[in-house]
């Protein structure tokens, strides 16, 4: 039996769930990274006492994406839903997910991530959505960015495929802290500012504050979802671009 890509404990009493990346180094969001994921967020969905979630990761980067293979037309289909099924449950989640990064989060890897609630980066981390590069662009970015960092941002790092730094992250509101030991960052935020909280209370809260959030990126991501399937899959360009990926060259774009 292969060995699951995601380490999931509770600690604090109870109180925090933890749930850890493990398949190092690239931590790829593929199909069994996604079921496990959402596996242990709604297997504690229910949980009367607890107060919150913190994702972190194995090895130097959070995530360098999703499976490139997992990308091409005959199983596309598939791993978007499955992934825009997780994003939509945590969206929807009633405790705050506070993710922890180092070193890369790519693609996928910060699609999941602008998922959460609470962003904690080190210093190094690099945060990017490199799909055009590939010849396609990124479905629930498209949706998270902008309702995250604003439209004039999210549509920097959706065009052009680039990277921004930690400080970067901060200063465009992606990121809530920046410290050397991010997953040390979130534990002190958990202690210092949830863990004398009423569970009940703190899932109202999530849910007054994120509703409005949830509800419209919930909505924008059937939209791009489709306009990904019927639309970009079926050019030349988008599967060019892969295939060279995978190959190791250089895409030969025809612009079609």
């Amino acid at each position: 039996m292969a060995e699951s890509p995601l380490k999931v404990w509770l600690e604090r009493d109870g109180a925090l769930l933890r749930l850890r990346l493990a398949r190092p180094k690239a931590n790829i969001v593929d199909a069994a990274m996604i079921a496990a994921l959402a596996g242990a967020f709604a297997a504690h969905r229910d949980n009367a006492g607890l107060l919150a979630a913190l994702v972190d990761h194995e090895g130097p980067h959070f995530s360098f994406g999703a499976s490139v293979e997992e990308h091409l037309p005959a199983s596309c289909e598939q791993m978007l839903r499955s992934l825009h099924d997780l994003l939509g449950a945590m969206l929807d989640w009633p405790r705050p997910i506070l993710i922890a990064v180092k070193g890369q989060c790519l693609g996928g890897g910060l699609e999941f991530a602008l998922a959460g609630h609470l962003l904690f980066a080190a210093p190094e981390a690099q945060f990017g959505q490199p799909e055009m590069k590939l010849g396609v662009f990124a479905p629930a970015a498209s949706v998270l960015l902008p309702l995250r960092i604003g439209q004039a941002r999210a549509e920097d790092l959706l065009y052009s495929g680039r990277s921004i730094d930690a400080p970067s992250a901060l200063a465009w509101g992606l990121a809530n802290e920046v410290a050397a030991d991010p997953v040390a960052a979130a534990l002190a935020y958990f202690e210092q500012h949830l863990s004398a909280k009423s569970a009940a209370a703190l899932a109202l809260a999530v849910r007054a504050a994120r509703e409005p959030f949830a509800n419209l990126a919930r909505a924008r991501l059937g939209d791009v979802q489709a306009l990904y399937l019927e639309k970009l899959m079926r050019t030349r360009d988008a599967n060019e671009g892969l295939t060279a990926f995978l190959e190791k060259r250089a895409p030969r774009w025809e612009h079609r």
